[in-house]
């Protein structure tokens, strides 16, 4: 019985941990964007009406809460870091660009993506 539970517990383990990888792909798949197309994203966020300065300050936070965000929440012990950097990213993000003009595809999808961060914050680790 204790090699059943042992299994168990590497199985959650590994499939918390694939878990965590599939929910920080999206996060990960945005950093070369922004990196690479930094002016375009920075008058993006000037169009919706916040100036280019602070867009430029916000932008780089953005990537480094995407950067530490997906690297805490993949790899880190402690993966409640990982998922506050991401939320700190992600509801903002979701409130500038999804909310006015409504996208309701895009809030809802960031909605469940908030979910997921908010029950990783709120566990404790396997």
């Amino acid at each position: 019985m204790r090699n059943l539970s042992f299994k168990n517990k590497r199985i959650k383990s590994l499939l918390d941990f694939f878990s965590r990888l599939a929910i920080s792909a999206i996060f990960i798949s945005a950093i070369h964007g922004k990196i690479n197309d930094f002016e375009r994203t920075v008058d993006y966020i000037s169009s919706k009406g916040i100036s280019e300065p602070l867009s430029s300050v916000l932008l780089v936070g953005a990537i480094i809460c995407l950067i530490l965000g997906s690297g805490f929440f993949i790899f880190g012990e402690n993966q409640k870091i990982g998922s506050v950097f991401l939320l700190l990213f992600l509801i903002p993000t979701t409130i500038i660009f999804h909310v006015f003009p409504f996208h309701q595809r895009a809030v809802l999808m960031n909605l469940g993506l908030i979910g997921g961060l908010v029950i990783t914050a709120l566990r404790e680790p396997i």
